[in-house]
């Protein structure tokens, strides 16, 4: 698949006022400066359609792009740390897991984990959290171009020994970089497979 055209199309905090449901969608979600926003410029090849800072938290609405006029990305705030106050903090929370247990069009979340580190229990249980909910998720591992092969493959084995300690397998992942562009043809061919079950 090749993307030939994204377009922002709204921001807001309610569920209900997201795009109609009438086209597939893909929700991106992770720790605070995960690389949430970086991610979905490298996947459409444009370097502001997202708006990405330096600082946590700098997403702190569901926003909409529609791409391809064929299907949705959807960029929810992060979780875990921001420079914002523990009020707004609960709210960005409350709003991302009802738009994630209530949007009947949302085909899969990717869930972004930060290569660099070892598991953290915050992730663990939002993938828990997923699973729970039966909210399909895949994990793209990011920042990958920070580790050399032996340190990424070393910390992604780490992962799933961690994981497998109460899941009876691992979900599926995808190694990106933002900056390289790694990861960013096997995303859109498993976007493109996923659309078609739509």
């Amino acid at each position: 698949m090749e993307i030939k055209n994204a377009e922002f199309i709204c921001s807001n905090t309610e569920w209900e006022k997201c795009p109609k449901p009438d086209k597939p969608e893909y929700a991106f979600i992770g720790r605070s400066n995960v690389g949430k926003s970086s991610l979905i410029n490298s996947i459409t090849n444009h370097k502001s359609l997202a708006k990405t800072s330096g600082k946590p938290g700098k997403t702190q609405l569901i926003n909409h792009f529609l791409i391809n006029h064929d299907f949705f990305f959807a960029d929810l705030p992060g979780y875990g740390y921001a420079k914002v106050s523990k009020k707004d903090r609960e709210k960005f929370k409350d709003f991302s897991m009802k738009y994630l247990q209530l949007r009947p069009n949302l085909m899969c979340l990717f869930l972004l984990i930060d290569s660099r580190h070892s598991p953290q229990k915050i992730d663990l249980d939002f993938m828990e959290y997923c699973s729970t909910k039966e909210i399909p998720f895949v994990v793209c591992f990011t920042k990958t171009d920070k580790l050399k092969p032996k340190e990424l493959e070393k910390n992604i084995r780490i992962y799933e020994e961690t994981l497998l300690k109460n899941w009876e397998e691992t979900p599926m992942h995808f190694i990106t970089s933002s900056i390289e562009k790694t990861g960013t043809k096997e995303l859109l061919s498993f976007i493109d497979q996923t659309n078609q079950l739509f």
